[in-house]
């Protein structure tokens, strides 16, 4: 990522860093759910909440563990159908950078 927005803690706070990639390995990886699929229940929470970056970010790595465009949009379904339409407005955003071609 050319601008890591936890730049900051790492260089402040090595141990804080360190325990924030232990939580997100613990939180992210392989288990009884595959990491893909970890990472379309992580995008669909940053839609809801509306994080821009947070669902640019998630999906590209969705994409990268295997996940397929549908698969994000149907997460995406999920989201819309919980939260309503407000939500979508961020991950539009987001996913016009990840789908250019859309």
């Amino acid at each position: 990522m050319a601008n890591d927005p936890l730049a900051v803690i790492r260089e402040s706070d090595p141990a804080l860093f360190a325990t924030l990639g232990d939580m997100r390995e613990c939180a992210l990886g392989e288990g009884a759910l595959s990491k893909k699929h970890k990472l379309l229940i992580a995008l669909a929470i940053d839609a809801a909440i509306k994080s821009e970056n947070g669902v640019r970010s998630l999906a590209r790595q969705a994409l990268e563990a295997g996940a397929s465009r549908r698969e994000i949009m149907e997460a995406l379904r999920v989201v819309n159908y919980i939260c309503g339409a407000g939500s979508m407005y961020a991950a539009a955003a987001a996913l016009a950078d990840v789908f250019p071609d859309a």
